[in-house]
Protein backbone atom coordinates (compact mmCIF):
# COMPACT_ATOMS: atom_id res chain seq x y z
CA UNK A 1 0.00 0.00 0.00
CA UNK A 2 1.48 3.17 -0.99
CA UNK A 3 0.81 6.68 0.41
CA UNK A 4 -0.22 7.94 -3.32
CA UNK A 5 -3.97 9.42 -3.22
CA UNK A 6 -3.99 7.58 -6.65
CA UNK A 7 -3.66 4.29 -4.77
CA UNK A 8 -6.16 1.63 -5.26
CA UNK A 9 -8.45 0.51 -2.22
CA UNK A 10 -11.00 -1.68 -1.13
CA UNK A 11 -14.43 -0.38 -0.98
CA UNK A 12 -15.73 -2.86 1.51
CA UNK A 13 -15.51 -1.42 5.21
CA UNK A 14 -12.43 -3.62 6.89
CA UNK A 15 -13.19 -4.53 10.75
CA UNK A 16 -10.13 -3.04 12.76
CA UNK A 17 -10.34 -3.27 16.52
CA UNK A 18 -12.43 -0.32 19.09
CA UNK A 19 -9.16 0.65 19.71
CA UNK A 20 -7.69 1.20 16.05
CA UNK A 21 -11.11 3.15 15.38
CA UNK A 22 -11.01 5.55 18.33
CA UNK A 23 -7.47 6.17 17.15
CA UNK A 24 -7.86 6.90 13.94
CA UNK A 25 -11.44 8.95 14.57
CA UNK A 26 -9.77 10.83 17.10
CA UNK A 27 -6.88 11.78 14.26
CA UNK A 28 -9.63 12.62 11.58
CA UNK A 29 -11.58 15.33 13.81
CA UNK A 30 -7.82 16.44 15.36
CA UNK A 31 -7.03 17.53 11.66
CA UNK A 32 -10.22 18.50 10.19
CA UNK A 33 -10.60 20.83 13.86
CA UNK A 34 -6.79 22.21 12.95
CA UNK A 35 -7.36 22.94 9.32
CA UNK A 36 -10.72 24.68 10.42
CA UNK A 37 -9.29 26.88 12.92
CA UNK A 38 -6.53 27.81 10.79
CA UNK A 39 -3.53 26.82 12.71
CA UNK A 40 -1.14 25.46 9.62
CA UNK A 41 1.87 24.82 11.58
CA UNK A 42 -0.19 22.09 13.86
CA UNK A 43 -2.05 20.53 10.89
CA UNK A 44 1.23 20.64 8.93
CA UNK A 45 2.75 18.50 11.77
CA UNK A 46 -0.16 15.75 10.99
CA UNK A 47 1.31 15.01 7.65
CA UNK A 48 4.21 12.70 6.05
CA UNK A 49 7.08 13.81 4.09
CA UNK A 50 5.32 12.33 0.99
CA UNK A 51 2.53 13.55 1.53
CA UNK A 52 -0.10 13.52 -1.27
CA UNK A 53 -3.53 16.38 -1.07
CA UNK A 54 -5.37 16.13 -4.00
CA UNK A 55 -8.99 17.61 -4.84
CA UNK A 56 -9.98 16.45 -8.37
CA UNK A 57 -12.22 18.04 -10.31
CA UNK A 58 -14.64 15.10 -10.67
CA UNK A 59 -14.40 11.57 -9.46
CA UNK A 60 -10.86 10.56 -7.76
CA UNK A 61 -10.27 8.18 -10.37
CA UNK A 62 -6.76 7.18 -12.47
CA UNK A 63 -3.63 9.19 -12.37
CA UNK A 64 -3.60 12.57 -10.73
CA UNK A 65 -0.89 13.78 -12.94
CA UNK A 66 -3.30 13.34 -15.65
CA UNK A 67 -6.50 14.58 -14.59
CA UNK A 68 -8.05 17.58 -14.40
CA UNK A 69 -7.53 18.78 -10.44
CA UNK A 70 -8.53 21.40 -8.11
CA UNK A 71 -5.26 20.77 -6.31
CA UNK A 72 -2.92 18.07 -6.46
CA UNK A 73 0.28 18.99 -4.05
CA UNK A 74 2.98 17.24 -3.36
CA UNK A 75 4.50 17.85 0.09
CA UNK A 76 6.79 20.43 -0.91
CA UNK A 77 3.58 22.09 -2.69
CA UNK A 78 1.74 21.97 0.29
CA UNK A 79 4.49 23.50 2.89
CA UNK A 80 4.50 26.58 0.12
CA UNK A 81 0.54 26.61 0.20
CA UNK A 82 0.67 26.59 3.79
CA UNK A 83 3.68 28.93 4.00
CA UNK A 84 1.43 32.03 1.61
CA UNK A 85 -1.52 31.25 4.21
CA UNK A 86 0.65 32.09 7.24
CA UNK A 87 1.81 35.81 5.61
CA UNK A 88 -1.30 37.38 5.87
CA UNK A 89 -1.08 38.76 2.51
CA UNK A 90 -2.86 35.70 0.64
CA UNK A 91 -5.77 37.93 -0.03
CA UNK A 92 -8.43 35.43 -0.79
CA UNK A 93 -8.35 33.86 2.61
CA UNK A 94 -7.73 37.92 4.43
CA UNK A 95 -8.83 37.47 6.78
CA UNK A 96 -9.20 33.65 7.20
CA UNK A 97 -12.57 32.31 6.67
CA UNK A 98 -14.18 31.52 9.37
CA UNK A 99 -14.87 27.07 8.97
CA UNK A 100 -16.31 24.13 10.52
CA UNK A 101 -16.44 20.75 9.06
CA UNK A 102 -18.45 17.95 9.78
CA UNK A 103 -17.29 14.44 9.47
CA UNK A 104 -19.17 11.19 9.94
CA UNK A 105 -19.81 7.62 8.18
CA UNK A 106 -15.74 7.14 8.66
CA UNK A 107 -14.66 3.32 7.92
CA UNK A 108 -11.81 1.53 7.28
CA UNK A 109 -10.66 0.58 4.14
CA UNK A 110 -7.90 -1.15 3.95
CA UNK A 111 -5.17 -1.73 6.36
CA UNK A 112 -1.42 -2.09 5.28
CA UNK A 113 0.40 -5.62 5.26
CA UNK A 114 2.37 -3.94 8.42
CA UNK A 115 -0.36 -2.99 10.10
CA UNK A 116 0.74 0.49 10.45
CA UNK A 117 -0.70 2.27 7.72
CA UNK A 118 -5.02 2.73 7.15
CA UNK A 119 -6.78 3.91 4.05
CA UNK A 120 -9.76 5.48 5.54
CA UNK A 121 -13.19 7.20 3.92
CA UNK A 122 -15.51 9.18 5.42
CA UNK A 123 -18.31 12.11 4.31
CA UNK A 124 -18.14 15.55 5.51
CA UNK A 125 -19.99 18.83 5.31
CA UNK A 126 -17.38 22.16 5.63
CA UNK A 127 -19.69 25.07 6.46
CA UNK A 128 -16.90 28.07 5.17
CA UNK A 129 -18.30 32.09 5.74
CA UNK A 130 -16.06 34.36 3.28
CA UNK A 131 -15.06 36.31 5.76
CA UNK A 132 -12.67 38.60 3.13
CA UNK A 133 -15.36 39.23 0.78
CA UNK A 134 -18.81 38.50 0.15
CA UNK A 135 -19.94 36.91 3.76
CA UNK A 136 -21.23 34.63 2.03
CA UNK A 137 -21.66 31.67 3.84
CA UNK A 138 -20.21 28.51 1.34
CA UNK A 139 -21.19 24.75 1.78
CA UNK A 140 -18.68 21.92 0.20
CA UNK A 141 -19.85 18.74 0.80
CA UNK A 142 -17.79 15.46 -0.08
CA UNK A 143 -16.26 12.54 0.51
CA UNK A 144 -12.71 12.30 2.24
CA UNK A 145 -10.44 9.87 1.61
CA UNK A 146 -7.21 9.69 4.35
CA UNK A 147 -4.13 7.01 3.91
CA UNK A 148 -2.78 7.21 7.58
CA UNK A 149 0.23 5.68 8.57
CA UNK A 150 2.42 5.05 11.98
CA UNK A 151 5.26 7.15 12.00
CA UNK A 152 7.31 6.94 15.38
CA UNK A 153 4.82 5.45 16.86
CA UNK A 154 1.94 8.29 15.95
CA UNK A 155 -0.44 8.24 13.12
CA UNK A 156 -0.13 10.52 10.44
CA UNK A 157 -1.11 11.64 6.75
CA UNK A 158 0.31 10.43 3.94
CA UNK A 159 -2.58 10.89 1.75
CA UNK A 160 -6.20 13.34 1.61
CA UNK A 161 -8.47 12.76 -1.46
CA UNK A 162 -11.05 15.05 -1.37
CA UNK A 163 -13.90 14.67 -3.69
CA UNK A 164 -16.64 17.19 -3.82
CA UNK A 165 -20.19 16.81 -4.11
CA UNK A 166 -19.57 20.01 -6.83
CA UNK A 167 -16.17 18.71 -8.35
CA UNK A 168 -17.68 18.60 -11.62
CA UNK A 169 -19.31 22.45 -11.17
CA UNK A 170 -17.60 26.03 -10.84
CA UNK A 171 -15.96 26.30 -7.57
CA UNK A 172 -15.22 29.73 -5.86
CA UNK A 173 -12.14 30.18 -4.50
CA UNK A 174 -9.91 27.03 -2.95
CA UNK A 175 -7.84 28.81 -0.90
CA UNK A 176 -7.52 26.94 2.31
CA UNK A 177 -7.16 23.15 3.32
CA UNK A 178 -10.44 21.28 2.65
Amino acid sequence: MTGRADAPVETTRIPVSADEQREIETFLFLEARLADESRYDEWEALVTDDMHYWVPAGPAEGDPTATLSYINDNRARLATRIRQLQTGSRHAQTPASVMRRLLANIEVLAVGDDGATYVTTANFVLYELAAQSTQELRVWPGRVRHTLRRVDGQLRMAAKVVELVTATRPQPNLAFIL
